[in-house]
């Protein structure tokens, strides 16, 4: 019998060396693998290359790594939510490479599907395609580091000719992802908006390690229902129903409306 489970989310973390690249899971606040993360703060490890939707708030999600700055490089697709984001973004202090939600998600899929790249229309006629996107700036506000042009093919779709742009798939050497329920095979069962980019994020990292709310023993799951199998899980936690969750932005209607 296959048994992926380990005993604490410090445990499951603790080989994720300085400069590792890691795949996070999480759309806004949603489904962030927050007790992975705070275990990784812990323990110190730096210099990491993230690839996650957002970088969460200024002290919660992938927020807490950044600001004790252990994070050399994000990859997202949002990042209006944390101040702390903005000014290491602008001092100089942290690279960005800023991609579409739609192909970010894609990337992460096909690094895990093994394929090597695709061509998408999203992004043709900008920067995205054409280059010259601040990635990384020096401490006087001059560009240091740009993106740099991509492959533009025509192709032909429904009789019009279109043009795509080529864009590389995504792998890492961990990813970090939280789950509503799982079991000890790694398969996982995620909850309405945390299925958005944690089981991509899972699928693109070399070693997935999963934190689940409730773990059960293998043939409890409906396969049906099953969301994310577990080949693609190397290690889960669990860490109960409990955990803090935070909410992003609460919104609530005017008294009377």
């Amino acid at each position: 019998m296959i048994d992926k489970q380990w005993s604490t989310a410090a445990e499951a973390v603790a080989d994720i060396p300085d400069g590792a690249s890691l795949a996070v899971g999480g759309f806004g606040l949603s489904g962030n693998p927050i007790a992975l993360i705070e275990a990784l703060l812990a323990q110190g490890t730096s210099g990491l290359s993230v690839v996650s939707n957002n970088c969460g708030v200024d002290d919660w999600g992938l927020g807490v790594l950044l600001g004790a700055h252990r994070i050399r490089k994000m990859t997202s697709s949002y990042v209006g939510e944390n101040k702390e984001f903005e000014r290491q973004f602008l001092t100089g202090e942290l690279e960005l490479e800023l991609t579409p939600q739609g192909t970010l998600a894609e990337k992460l899929r096909a690094g895990g599907s093994g394929i090597a790249a695709f061509y998408t229309q999203t992004g043709v006629g900008t920067q995205v395609a054409e280059g010259g996107l601040p990635r990384r700036y020096n401490a006087d506000g001059t560009i240091a580091v740009a993106s740099p042009n991509k492959d533009v093919r025509r192709f032909d779709v429904d009789g019009t000719p279109r043009d795509f742009v080529l864009e590389e798939a995504i792998t890492t050497d961990f990813a970090l992802v939280h789950a509503l329920a799982g079991d000890r095979h790694g398969n996982l069962i995620f909850n309405k908006a945390a299925r958005n980019f944690n089981p991509l994020a899972a699928m693109a990292g070399r070693i997935c390690i999963a934190q689940v709310e409730r773990l059960v023993e293998p043939g409890e799951l409906d396969p049906d229902r099953v969301h994310l199998p577990g080949v693609y899980v190397h290690r889960i936690v669990e860490v109960g129903s409990d955990i803090p969750k935070r909410i992003e932005r609460r919104t609530v209607a005017a008294e009377g409306a």
